[in-house]
């Protein structure tokens, strides 16, 4: 059977006013650089004055504006505030057309070069790249778009390969980049490297002094912006987090750990903390010191046995303990709403567990008390402590030094083994079964090996923290007189292990690594 097409004439006529003007483009231009260099902000500005002349000079257009953003980089729109405000006047029916250098300088991602163009073309918005000579709005516009688009990638992750490449160089050679404006206490030298800062030296100083001596990390902030300090930006006030870095920061006693961070994409520049992804670079002695190594050190023993033990703004706080039952004392206070207010400490478990009479309660006057006498009984017996006897015993790091050393060479071996079985598996055809059971007893080996690494590091940390403790205390000790002692806060967090309740009220005191 024959086909039959039938024509359904149109019912509807389009009328209107003969047009007898054109209608002018609602024109806006897109300049960008992506650095602050002085070559660059020429450029910069040399491509405002091009697009404002460039748009001026068409009769058929009208300026709208120039939208501009100054040292950022194109791989990602996210963080181009000019660009996002350009589309959004777009999209809102204020352009009519954009133009720009080249597909490079709108955007150097491809997914993102595409969207927006879409978008754009949905509004009946169109683009204009100079260089390429491409309009959006044709035909053929989008292909090209996606090929040159895809080369501008394709050339940021060439530029991105290289500035890592030349940054991991420098980390490798153990060349030290300091961010003045943002690291306290140093500043640029004469000849160029890093210089001790008079002025604000001082206020690190303090921060480890402070910590050392009792104060938490909140309370050092806190007394910080009480007396307008500027924080290390500027800021008038300090957080606690700007504190913690300050005081694990090995900058401050002459060192450098390298590539900390690395970035992981080359299109989002997004930092990520290294974790062992890639190689780090431990530099020693690379400028002046703020902090002495062994106070730097200290610092961090304080943190570590902090953040086991917790810190907490009384003086006796986790300290004192039950003798009978072995609970923490914990502080009381009695008549809080009254002029005979006062502080007491009695055992937190004292209801939990059968106690032989009244539970002793003691009063900070009277922990006070015991550790003078303490102290000055030790005093009189510090010509009888054998401090070489004592560090060998607790603080000797040799044997942990060379486990680690072993250990780490074992995990070369290791990883260079995995790395030639995955690549011979690439290579050469074998039985898979057999394979990944080769491969699994090499991941379980690894994993044995980091775990015992992992152990000796935490090892050699603990000893090189009582060895730490023992210098500080051995040196404390020596200069104090018994006729002259008086309470004293920095020696008592120095020396002091904790106070023991006996069930007739006496005080036993122990000091630091059994001494």
């Amino acid at each position: 059977m024959a086909r039959k097409v039938t024509t359904i004439p149109a019912t509807r006529t389009i009328t209107g006013a003969p047009v007898t003007t054109l209608a002018k483009r609602r024109v806006a231009g897109y300049a960008r650089v992506s650095t602050n260099d002085e070559d660059q902000a020429n450029s910069y500005q040399a491509q405002i004055d091009y697009y404002t002349q460039y748009i001026n000079g068409r009769s058929d257009w009208e300026m709208v504006d120039v939208y501009t953003d100054e040292g950022i980089s194109g791989t990602s729109t996210a963080r181009r505030q000019g660009f996002q405000r350009m589309i959004a006047d777009a999209l809102t029916g204020k352009i009519d057309l954009i133009v720009t250098k080249s597909v490079s300088r709108f955007a150097r991602n491809t997914v993102d070069s595409l969207t927006t163009v879409r978008a754009l073309k949905d509004k009946g918005v169109e683009v204009y790249f100079e260089k390429e000579n491409i309009w959006t709005l044709d035909s053929k516009g989008e292909l090209l778009i996606t090929i040159m688009s895809s080369l501008a990638q394709e050339e940021s992750r060439s530029i991105s390969e290289n500035v890592t490449w030349g940054k991991r160089k420098a980390f490798k050679d153990g060349k030290v980049h300091l961010p003045f404006s943002s690291v306290i206490g140093f500043c640029k030298g004469a000849d160029g490297g890093i210089a001790i800062d008079p002025e604000t030296a001082p206020i690190v100083e303090r921060i480890y002094r402070e910590f050392i001596e009792g104060a938490s990390p909140m309370q050092i902030a806190k007394g910080l912006t009480a007396d307008c300090i500027p924080t290390p930006r500027g800021a008038k006030k300090w957080a606690t987090s700007t504190v913690r870095s300050i005081l694990s920061n090995e900058k401050y006693k002459g060192d450098a750990l390298l590539q900390k961070k690395f970035t992981a994409d080359f299109l989002t520049k997004k930092l990520v903390k290294n974790e062992g992804q890639v190689p780090q670079y431990y530099v020693e002695g690379n400028h002046p010191a703020i902090i002495d190594p062994e106070v730097w050190e200290a610092a961090q023993h304080v943190a570590a046995t902090t953040a086991i033990t917790g810190r907490h703004d009384r003086t006796f706080s986790r300290m004192v303990f039950c003798e009978h039952c072995g609970g923490l004392y914990g502080a009381k206070t009695w008549h809080s709403t009254s002029k005979y207010k006062r502080v007491v400490w009695k055992c937190n478990d004292r209801y939990e567990v059968e106690h032989p009479g009244k539970t002793p309660t003691i009063t900070d006057e009277k922990l006070q008390v015991a550790w003078l006498e303490a102290v000055a009984d030790l005093v009189k017996r510090k010509s009888l402590i054998d401090w070489d006897e004592l560090h060998a015993a607790l603080a000797e790091t040799n044997s942990a030094e060379v486990e680690i050393l072993n250990l780490q060479g074992e995990l070369e071996i290791i990883t260079g083994v995995m790395t030639k079985a995955i690549e011979d598996n690439k290579r050469i055809q074998q039985d898979q079964t057999e394979y990944l059971a080769r491969f699994a007893q090499l991941e379980e080996r690894y994993q044995h090996t980091v775990t015992k690494l992992d152990e000796a590091q935490a090892l050699l940390a603990r000893r090189q923290g009582v060895a730490t403790e023992l210098k500080r205390m051995r040196k404390a000790l020596n200069g104090l007189k018994p006729g002259a002692l008086v309470w004293d806060e920095p020696l008592f967090r120095i020396i002091t292990e904790k106070f023991t309740i006996a069930m007739d009220g006496s005080v036993k005191v122990e000091f630091k690594n059994s001494i």
